[in-house]
């Protein structure tokens, strides 16, 4: 348990949760009784520690450490030399492969694969490793971000709001981790979070954030998903070939439909669709073969006959996407074919597996997230993903963080983010896809949840708990203290109520009784007092208060009136209009432009719904 001790006062955000003996991809450490004997800065002064790098290094190392240069700077007050080569006599920092062995021979950087890290003082002399696998396009960031994070205290919360410490005198204790992150593949998808610098910073290496090279790029899909149309659209062959598309109620059609994926010619075409588009686009890894966002499964007798062989409308797909995933493996080996066990498909099915290039993007679109995917409110989505678990070798999981017909409204989750992203890893899960408002600015807690679901995606086993309490400490500053009173009010009354908190759930749910958002309200307009002498962290508080004004005026007679009834003082704008109009200015003020993505509802919704008279044209 000695290491695991050292382990914790390296890194203690990240890897501070009990846990067993480290595997050997987890962190090692040297015994904790090693004294710091690397200092990088004293009274503001670098005393000669330069920043080394290979002279050939790759464009994703240059950039690392441009950054660690950066920010020690900020940090410290000091200026660190930045040398293209190797350079004796002083304290070093080594960034990348390139230059790692040559101070430290006995750094071991095998089976880091693209994203592992290795951060090591050396015993050879004053040196400090910080290096990802050799060829690894984003380790060596990853290095450099987790030692600036973990070690230094850096923190960037959102692309506007970071948190860098003063610390002009910088000592590095002894140190010995290597870390490989369980999830190959994380996604916290916020609107917010494609930001190319945040993403980095944060870990984010999904296919929507703007990551170019020097950013180390990402894993990229081609087409992404739902994208049977697209591999074979209906206005170019369904005149040809109606026997392609699916058999409903006796007749073929291609209306909210799927591929009659028994069919041996559609399966030849789509293979010859899948080789174009590998050669066409190199670096798509993946490639995505999955049914339409509706249901309309095909019914005819092929089709059926393979559904009761395998217990599952899973069979006919995963049959069709192993025969893809064949086809291409010797022309393409290094790419994959993504699939959906979504809906329809989601119970894994009884006899065919998926073929090791085959990746099964798991949905828990059905779930309620006011309890954590293990309860058994959750039984259906559990054994589903147990049944997935045992037969894929690459199990992703496309996941549920936000209210998607109100973006704008409380969505009490939090509670559930850290036990359900062990729950997916407990599982074998090596993709993570966390869904939340990804159209635009303002969703509720969108910084919080992206932050500490980019967190928990690198390292699972961090306490989420803690993680919030820093993020709204970080970022809130004196607000933070009522803002997370609010958040225990609305997800201790959604406890109570023992709602089904599903992805649309509406504004008169029954955790956002009157009571509550009075209560609300008032919280706000206490954390808003707190930093109205800072107008930047006030933006922030006033942003996260859209949610209860928008329940609230969705609901406005009804609110009134039972606070009439209950005697109580009307925290509110004295009219709906009021509130709409300063609804509509903190909108406007940070550029949240939709409340919802079914219907793709606007910000002005509110007033054409609730005052149309208002309206210009309208008398």
């Amino acid at each position: 348990m000695e290491r695991a001790r050292c382990a914790v006062l390296l890194l203690p955000v990240c890897l501070a949760a009990a846990r067993p003996a480290p595997s050997a991809d987890e962190p090692r450490t040297c015994p904790a009784s090693r004294p710091a004997r690397l200092s990088l800065a004293t009274d503001g002064r670098s005393g000669g520690c330069a920043i080394v790098h290979a002279a050939d290094a790759a464009g994703p190392e240059k950039h690392a450490v441009q950054e660690l240069a950066t920010y020690l700077e900020k940090v410290t007050g000091a200026d660190f030399e930045v040398v293209a080569g190797l350079r004796y006599g002083t304290a070093v920092i080594a960034v990348g492969p390139g230059v790692a062995r040559m101070y430290d021979p006995a750094v071991d950087l095998s089976g880091l694969g693209p994203d592992g890290i290795v951060i090591r003082t050396s015993r050879r002399g004053p040196y400090l490793i910080l290096t990802g696998g050799p060829g690894a396009p984003r380790g060596t960031l990853y290095a450099v971000y987790t030692f600036l994070a973990d070690v230094v205290g850096c923190r960037w919360w959102a692309p506007q709001a970071e948190h860098v410490p003063r610390r002009p005198n910088l000592a590095i204790p002894s140190m010995d981790v290597r870390y490989v992150p369980p999830l190959e593949y994380r996604a916290p998808f916020y609107f917010h979070a494609f930001d190319g610098d945040w993403a980095v910073r944060n870990k984010y290496n999904g296919h929507h954030a703007r990551l170019d090279d020097k950013r180390g790029g990402k894993i990229s899909y081609h087409g992404f998903v739902h994208t049977f149309y697209s591999l074979v659209p209906p206005a170019k062959h369904f005149q040809a070939h109606p026997e392609w598309y699916s058999q409903i109620k006796g007749r073929r059609t291609h209306h909210r439909a799927q591929l009659c994926l028994t069919n041996p010619e559609l399966r030849a075409f789509v293979i010859g669709r899948v080789k174009e588009l590998l050669r066409g686009a190199p670096r798509a890894g993946i490639v995505s073969v999955s049914q339409n966002d509706w249901h309309g499964r095909c019914e005819c007798p092929a089709c059926r006959a393979v559904e009761a062989e395998e217990d599952s409308p899973a069979g006919p797909l995963l049959r069709f996407v192993n025969a893809v995933a064949e086809a291409v493996e010797k022309d393409h080996p290094a790419a994959a074919i993504s699939t959906l066990a979504y809906q329809y498909t989601r119970k894994p099915p009884r006899r065919t597996r998926p073929r090791r290039n085959v990746i099964i993007r798991l949905c828990s679109i059905e779930c309620s997230f006011a309890q954590p995917l293990e309860h058994d409110r959750n039984r259906a989505f559990r054994d589903d993903i147990a049944g997935w678990s045992k037969i894929s070798r690459r199990l992703y999981v496309w996941d549920y963080v936000t209210n998607f017909a109100h973006y704008v409204q409380p969505h009490p989750n939090l509670r559930v983010l850290g036990p359900n992203v062990r729950f997916f890893v407990r599982h074998g899960v090596k993709g993570l896809f966390e869904q939340g408002n990804y159209q635009s600015f303002g969703g509720e807690f969108a910084e919080l949840r992206a932050w500490v679901l980019a967190r928990l995606c690198w390292d699972p086993t961090a306490d989420d708990k803690q993680l919030i309490r820093e993020f709204l400490s970080g970022y809130y500053g004196p607000a933070a203290p009522f803002i997370r009173r609010y958040i225990d009010l609305v997800h201790d009354q959604a406890e109570r109520s023992g709602v089904y908190l599903n992805i649309g759930s509406p504004p008169d749910a029954p955790f956002l009784a009157p009571e509550v958002l009075w209560q609300a309200e008032e919280l706000f307009q206490q954390a808003a007092r707190a930093v109205r002498t800072t107008p930047a962290v006030l933006r922030r508080v006033e942003v996260a208060r859209l949610p209860v004004r928008y329940v609230c005026i969705v609901r406005w007679p009804d609110i009134r009136s039972a606070a009439a009834k209950a005697c109580r003082p009307w925290p509110l704008p004295a009219t709906r209009g009021e509130a709409i109009s300063q609804f509509e200015r903190v909108c406007r003020e940070n550029k949240v432009t939709l409340l919802s993505e079914w219907g793709g509802r606007r910000i002005d919704w509110l007033r054409k719904r609730f005052l149309p008279a208002t309206m210009p044209g309208k008398p």
